[in-house]
């Protein structure tokens, strides 16, 4: 087994934020919810948390998938809970959240993938702090239109899903997923008409993200920008890959931030995308906010 490359400086996150995880993680625990910073491992939750912002993992911490690329346990998860909106409202008030980002597990095992879950914890999110932001990065639901028009009706600000890799490396990396199929997700999120008055905000923007470093070439990493950018994808998040252990998809190299750099400005300007976050420690929910607001800018 090939040994991975020392972690270079630049990824090397230091120890701080202690009292503010702590908090969170107890009023999580009281609570019975889990947010995705810790089950996938996030480097950058404690800045998260202390910013006001949280991403919360819905309908339980067990995937029915095993993508290669990911953290989060696969097997088969229990039945979701339906009071689950209700305490994930009641977190995002106690943590005095600006912005709440709702994402899940893929749930195969549910008829409509959990689609009406998502949508009953927007609104009762909405209904908690009317004027908080809300983001959903949601599973790609089979591709079926009926269930991401359920979580759009809801009124999310962004709706997010994620490519995470080139086309060549998808059916390898991404179980149960298609290159196409996550396209196509996008394209149709983008051309859902409005929810109803009072119901949110509309329409949402479209978002999308990938990782460098599981062994994409330069012309892949142009053909995702310009695949995104058809999908109507306005906002967009690139960050390093970063196996979660030995098992998992091998890593191809690290990325140095001067690369990073160079892609989000060859996003912003050759593909017209309206804002970007392209850095080695970024994650999908990383600035989340400052994303939404069009900048990608602390």
């Amino acid at each position: 087994m090939t040994e991975r490359p020392r972690l270079p400086e630049w990824l090397r996150v230091p120890y701080r934020g202690a009292e503010v995880r702590d908090d969170v993680r107890r009023l999580l625990r009281g609570l019975n919810l889990h947010t995705v910073c810790e089950n996938a491992r996030c480097p950058n939750h404690c800045e998260c948390w202390a910013h006001g912002t949280a991403t919360f993992l819905i309908l339980g911490n067990v995937c029915t998938r095993g993508c290669r690329f990911c953290a989060v346990t696969a097997g088969r998860p229990a039945p979701s809970d339906p009071d689950e909106p209700r305490r994930l409202a009641e977190a995002a008030a106690g943590l005095g959240l600006r912005y709440v980002v709702i994402t899940s597990v893929t749930r195969d095992d549910l008829p409509d993938g959990g689609a009406a879950h998502f949508a009953a914890t927007v609104r009762a999110v909405r209904e908690r702090l009317p004027g908080v932001g809300i983001e959903v990065l949601t599973p790609d639901f089979g591709g079926r239109e009926t269930e991401l028009a359920t979580v759009l009706a809801a009124g999310p600000e962004v709706f997010n899903h994620n490519l995470e890799t080139c086309r060549r490396l998808t059916p390898a990396i991404r179980a149960g997923a298609t290159y196409d199929r996550s396209l196509a997700v996008l394209r149709t999120a983008h051309r859902l008409p409005a929810p109803p008055p009072g119901r949110g905000h509309a329409p949402a923007r479209i978002k999308s993200g990938f990782m460098l470093g599981l062994g994409e070439t330069t012309e892949e990493i142009r053909e995702m920008l310009g695949d995104l950018r058809a999908a109507e994808v306005e906002l967009l998040v690139i960050g390093q890959y970063l196996p979660p252990s030995r098992q998992h998809w091998p890593l191809a190299r690290y990325v140095p931030p001067a690369e990073f750099a160079t892609w989000e400005h060859v996003a912003r300007t050759e593909f017209e995308f309206a804002a970007v976050v392209s850095r080695p420690l970024a994650r999908s929910s990383y600035l989340a906010e400052q994303l939404a607001q069009g900048t990608g800018k602390k």
